[in-house]
């Protein structure tokens, strides 16, 4: 879930800085600001698209390399370069096996779960309570607004915050991610997240309600609703609850039902304007997505011959 935090409600466990608390009785937010936060969001995304691109590129030729290599010197790199019996070689070893016998979703998740972790870590630091509230909270009337709307995606407050959104994040990620492959689903899952974030700020804008929110359930809610769109069929559960099972379409149309309920009625205890807008980001992908992926053809061969051209 991703929480919202009103000026107006006083009971938050985030307590907002004296700067912060002296302008808790202007809600409204500048036009600036939201015409900040929609050109950022243009600009991340296709950065991000143009970045798992050539990621996509990268891997591929490294790929292709290393598979160069190991058909000409396969006996050469066969050999034990380290001592079996030292310490470091063998956590390293170790290390790489667990690593590759990981599904492909599970090596997405374990980054962006570092990340969250990090970032939760850093609010139990008194020092660093300033700065968190400034860059990991997004908030359109604040005075910093475009990197807030991408740092908010990682950032919870609560344990139970970071343990419900990496919790339904694992459950989906390996289904998102064989559907998509590792580039695409990052350009999907970062995108997404700031995406949610603009829905959530264009919401506080239009009903004047500005107000703090973090948490990656709105990148999280793409990855579920892409997931529902794509495997509809598919029987879920409810953790804790085992016994009730229900589709993947029927349930992702509940939530978003949930999440407009929500909007609608100016429920504040999470940002549901972000949880909808993720949702449709991830339906208008599984309906497009694939369209607009294959576009980065261009781009690809573009690149290809940048990258020949220099190495001339």
């Amino acid at each position: 879930c991703r929480r919202f935090h009103s000026h107006r409600k006083q009971s938050s466990n985030i307590k907002p800085t004296n700067a912060e608390a002296a302008g808790e009785t202007n809600t409204s937010v500048p036009v600036t600001n939201v015409i900040k936060a929609v050109a950022f969001t243009g600009a991340f995304t296709v950065g991000c698209f143009v970045g798992a691109t050539i990621l996509e590129y990268e891997n591929t030729r490294s790929l292709i390399l290393a598979k160069a290599r190991q058909a000409r010197f396969g006996w050469w790199q066969g050999r034990t370069l380290g001592d079996p019996r030292d310490y470091w070689y063998q956590l390293k070893s170790d290390f790489r096996r667990h690593w590759d016998s990981l599904t492909p979703g599970d090596k997405m998740f374990a980054p962006i779960l570092l990340c969250n972790v990090l970032a939760f870590a850093l609010w139990r630091v008194p020092s660093l309570r300033g700065t968190m509230m400034n860059y990991f909270t997004s908030n359109p009337a604040a005075k910093i607004v475009c990197w807030p709307m991408f740092l908010s995606t990682f950032s919870h407050y609560s344990a139970m915050h970071i343990f419900a959104n990496m919790y339904v994040l694992h459950s989906f990620a390996n289904a998102a991610v064989l559907s998509l492959g590792k580039e695409q689903f990052l350009a999907v899952y970062l995108s997404a997240g700031v995406f949610s974030s603009l829905m959530s700020v264009l919401y506080k804008a239009g009903t004047s309600q500005a107000g703090m929110s973090l948490g990656a359930s709105g990148a999280i809610m793409t990855v579920l609703a892409y997931v529902c769109a794509q495997y509809p069929d598919t029987q879920l559960s409810i953790l804790f609850l085992p016994a009730l099972t229900f589709s993947a379409g029927a349930g992702i149309k509940v939530i978003m039902g949930i999440d407009f309920a929500g909007c609608v009625l100016g429920w504040k205890f999470f940002d549901h304007a972000a949880h909808l807008g993720g949702a449709m980001f991830g339906i208008f992908w599984a309906t497009y997505g694939a369209q607009i992926w294959a576009k980065r053809i261009g781009l690809l061969n573009y690149y290809h011959d940048l990258r020949r051209t220099k190495q001339k």
